[in-house]
C-alpha cells in the first residue's frame, strides 16, 4: 500500500491488478451521516418496495458472471470454479431466497395471551432496523461474506457502510457495482477503503448503530472491548478449527471425497474448512488409503485453463502461518502421510495439499486455526473419544459427522459444541441461504444468514394494546385490603389446589372497580 492508495496483487502471478484510493476517517464520518439521512426514508418503505430494488442486482450479476469469477480468482488466488461455486452461485441463490422471504421474516408477530387476568391485553413484536450498520469483511471469501450481510441489512431497512479486506479491493469495488445496480437512495450504501488496523475504531468512534465483523479472534476481542464503551451491538464470526468425525459405518468413499473438498476448498482458507479428522479405529487405515489416492491427484497452480483444483495462498503472512503449524507438528512427531504433487508456478505462494498423521492435541494445528491446505487425521476408539477430542478446542464454528445411520449421526452431532453441524457433508451450509451461520465459544456470537440473520439486522419492539380499555386496571390505585384479597383470590382460582371457588368469588368482587372513574 502506498501513502494514498492500496495496490492489489494477484498472488498466483505477482501481477498488479489495480490501485485504489484509501479513505480517511473524515470520509467515513461523512458516509455514516449520509447513510443516516437516507435510511430515515428507506426504513419506512414497505418491505415489498425494498425487495423490488434489491432484485435488480441479480440481472447485473448474471450479465457479469464471468467478470466477477475472474476478479475473485485473480485477487484471492482461488480457482475460477471455486469462485463460481462458493461465492457467485451462493449469493445469487441467497438474493432470490431473501427477496422471496423478507416480508415473512419481518412480519409483525402476534403473541398469545398469557393469562386470563390479562384477557384484554394483546401484544405483538415488530422488527425495527438498527439504522446504519457497519460491515467489516475478510479476504478469504471477499465477495459472498460481505454480500450476505449487506443484502440482509438493506432488506431490513438499514443503511450500510462496507469495508472489505485491504487485499481484495478489486472484488470490493465490484460488489459496490452490484449494490449500485439496485439504484438505492443516494448515500444509503457506501463503500470505504480504510486500513484494517484503524477500521474498527473508526466505525465505533463515529456512531455506527451495529457492527458486523468477520476475522481473527484477537481482533474480535478488541472490538468487543471497544464496543463496550458505547454499548454498540456486535456480531462476530471469528473462525474455527473444525472437526470431522468418521464413524465405523461411514461410506468411506463419500467421506474421503468430502474430506478432500471440505479440507482443501479455497486452499483450506475457509473458517469452516475441515482441519481435524477423527476416524474410528476400525476404518482408519482404509479411510487414509482412499484419502491418499485422492490427495495425490490434486492439481495445484495458476488457473489458466480451468484444469486446476487448488490455486494460490492469498497472503504471504498466511503462507508463513501454515508452514509454522506444519513445522510444529512435524517436530512433535507428526508425519506427512500423503501430499499432492509440488506446484509448478511463477510465485512462491503455492503449497502442496497435505495429510498429517501421528498427530496429537499438543500440536498448534490441533488447537488453533491453520487456515491452509492441510488436514490432520487421528484414530479414535469410539464416538465418545471422537466427541471429546472434537470439543477440545476454544473454537466451535462448524463440524461434521459421517455415518450411514442418520439417527446415530445426529445423536453425535448434538454433542459437538459448534454452531453448525452437517451430516455426511461439510462447509457447504454457508451457501444455504436458509441456514443460520455462526459459532460457539471463541468462534464468536450472533447469527448471519436465514431468518436469524434478519433478526440480527433488526431490533425487536413490543407493542401492547388494551382492546377493552376501562377506566381502571385491577391493580391501579387506590389500594385496599379488599383489593388485596381479590387479587389473592384470583391467584388461588388460577393456581391453587384448594379454595379455588372461594378465590373466584373474591376476584369477582373487585371486577367492578375497573369501571369506576
Amino acid at each position: 500500500m502506498t501513502e494514498k492508495n492500496t495496490v492489489s496483487i494477484n498472488p498466483a502471478t505477482g501481477e498488479k491488478i489495480g490501485e485504489y484510493p484509501v479513505n480517511t476517517v473524515e470520509e467515513l464520518q461523512a458516509a455514516i451521516k449520509r447513510a443516516r439521512q437516507a435510511q430515515a426514508g428507506w426504513g419506512t418503505l414497505p418491505v415489498k418496495s425494498r425487495v423490488k430494488r434489491i432484485e435488480k442486482i441479480v440481472d447485473f450479476m448474471m450479465d457479469n458472471i464471468d467478470r466477477i469469477t475472474d476478479i475473485i480468482s485473480k485477487e484471492n488466488g482461488k480457482t475460477r470454479f471455486d469462485a463460481l461455486s462458493t461465492e457467485v452461485a451462493p449469493v445469487l441463490m441467497a438474493t432470490d431466497f431473501y427477496c422471496r422471504h423478507a416480508e415473512k421474516f419481518l412480519k409483525d408477530k402476534k403473541l398469545p395471551t398469557g393469562n386470563i387476568l390479562l384477557f384484554n391485553k394483546r401484544s405483538k413484536i415488530i422488527r425495527e432496523p438498527y439504522g446504519v450498520v457497519g460491515v467489516i469483511s475478510p479476504w478469504n471469501y471477499p465477495f459472498c461474506i460481505p454480500y450476505y450481510d449487506v443484502i440482509i441489512a438493506l432488506l431490513c431497512g438499514n443503511g450500510v457502510i462496507l469495508k472489505v479486506a485491504t487485499a481484495t479491493q478489486a472484488t470490493g469495488y465490484f460488489l459496490k457495482e452490484c449494490i449500485d445496480a439496485a439504484k438505492l437512495p443516494e448515500g444509503l450504501f457506501s463503500y470505504v477503503n480504510i486500513p484494517g488496523k484503524i477500521a474498527g475504531d473508526a466505525f465505533l468512534d463515529n456512531g455506527i448503530d451495529k457492527l458486523l465483523f468477520t476475522g481473527s479472534v484477537a481482533t474480535g476481542k478488541y472490538l468487543m472491548k471497544k464496543a463496550s464503551e458505547t454499548l454498540t451491538p456486535l456480531l462476530l464470526e471469528l473462525g474455527g478449527n473444525d472437526a470431522m468425525i468418521v464413524c465405523e459405518d461411514a461410506d468411506l468413499d463419500r467421506a474421503a471425497n468430502g474430506a478432500l473438498w471440505g479440507g482443501f476448498s479455497t486452499c483450506g482458507q475457509s473458517c469452516a474448512g475441515i482441519e481435524r479428522i477423527y476416524v474410528h479405529k476400525n476404518v482408519y487405515e482404509p479411510f487414509l488409503e482412499k484419502l491418499k489416492v485422492r490427495i495425490e491427484r490434486l492439481r495445484i497452480g495458476p488457473d489458466q485453463d480451468y484444469q486446476v483444483d487448488l490455486g494460490a495462498i492469498t497472503l504471504k503472512r498466511q503462507l508463513e502461518k501454515i508452514k509454522l503449524h506444519i513445522d510444529d507438528a512435524l517436530k512433535k512427531g507428526a508425519k506427512i502421510y500423503a501430499q499432492s504433487q509440488p506446484p509448478s508456478a511463477p510465485t512462491d505462494m503455492f503449497i502442496p495439499a497435505m495429510v498429517l498423521t501421528d498427530v496429537n492435541h499438543d500440536m498448534i494445528m490441533m488447537q488453533e486455526e491453520t487456515f491452509g491446505p492441510v488436514v490432520a487425521v487421528m484414530p479414535v476408539a469410539d464416538m465418545e473419544e471422537a466427541v471429546r477430542l472434537a470439543n477440545d478446542s476454544t473454537l466451535g464454528l462448524t463440524g461434521s459427522v459421517w455415518s450411514r445411520n442418520r439417527k446415530m449421526a445426529e445423536a453425535v452431532a448434538r454433542r459437538i459444541k459448534a454452531g453448525v453441524i452437517t451430516v455426511n457433508d461439510h462447509l457447504m451450509s454457508h451457501g444455504m441461504a436458509e441456514t443460520p451461520w455462526g459459532g460457539f465459544k471463541q468462534s464468536g456470537f450472533g447469527r448471519t444468514h436465514g431468518y436469524l440473520g434478519f433478526e440480527e439486522m433488526t431490533q425487536s419492539k413490543t407493542i401492547v394494546h388494551d382492546i377493552f380499555p376501562t377506566p381502571k386496571n385491577l391493580w391501579w390505585y387506590p389500594f385496599s385490603k379488599g383489593l388485596y384479597d381479590g387479587m389473592k383470590g384470583g391467584l388461588f382460582f388460577l393456581y391453587g389446589k384448594r379454595d379455588r371457588l372461594k378465590g373466584l368469588f373474591s376476584l369477582l368482587k373487585i371486577v367492578p372497580r375497573m369501571f369506576q372513574k
